[in-house]
């Protein structure tokens, strides 16, 4: 299923007809440029890789830049894979906009969410703090993570503090409430993975029944 890339706008509101509001997400998708030609008699798979988003020359090595030379295109930031069925039926260079969605349409969003930093287990597991009367040791710590003879070390996939966030996250079926082929703006209810002008690859969704 061919998909798109994009940058996180930022959330809005729009009004229907009867004056009913939803919630969106601005997202500035595509348009994308088909870089590499995938098949299966030759690399054994059908996939198209496509690129989105302009970037210094500076900023990229011979082979990268001799990459999109052959394909025709300019110095591109984010490059990505898309399985098709039919890669034969696209061009190198070829250029794929946002209508190949339409509104009313349900996708699948993957982006990076948000990086929290180092959190506690309370904030990152959502765990219960201990008592917090004055006699008591113990507020926010961690509890006890394993046995103390047997097995004697901590099991592989304890909850503990840690790194919160900066994760890959897909929402799926996601509503396409307008689409601007104009501006390359696609408008999806509710929210996506990652920070404003964070990257996104959209595609069909996977639960909507055929």
């Amino acid at each position: 299923m061919l998909g798109l890339l994009g940058k996180k706008i930022g959330m809005t509101q729009v009004f229907d007809e009867n004056g009913r509001q939803t919630a969106v997400t601005v997202i500035e998708a595509g348009p994308i440029y088909v870089t590499q030609i995938k098949t299966k008699e030759k690399d054994g798979y059908n996939a198209l890789q496509v690129a989105f988003g302009e970037e210094k020359k500076q900023r990229l090595n011979k082979p990268e830049l001799g990459h999109f030379e052959k394909a025709g295109v300019e110095a591109l930031k984010k490059v990505v894979e898309f399985p098709v069925e039919d890669p034969e039926s696209y061009e190198l260079g070829q250029e794929i906009k946002v209508d190949i969605f339409k509104e009313g349409q349900f996708i699948d969003v993957t982006g990076t969410s948000k990086g929290k930093g180092t959190a506690g287990i309370i904030k990152r597991h959502n765990e219960s703090r201990g008592p917090m009367a004055h006699g008591s040791k113990f507020h926010r710590t961690p509890g006890a993570r394993s046995a103390s003879a047997t097995p004697g070390r901590v099991v592989k996939g304890q909850r503990g503090p840690g790194r919160m966030g900066y994760e890959r996250v897909t929402v799926q079926k996601l509503e396409v409430i307008r689409v601007d082929a104009d501006r390359n703006l696609l408008l999806v209810k509710g929210g996506v993975p990652g920070p404003r002008k964070g990257f996104l690859s959209m595609k069909p969704s996977v639960k909507v029944s055929k």
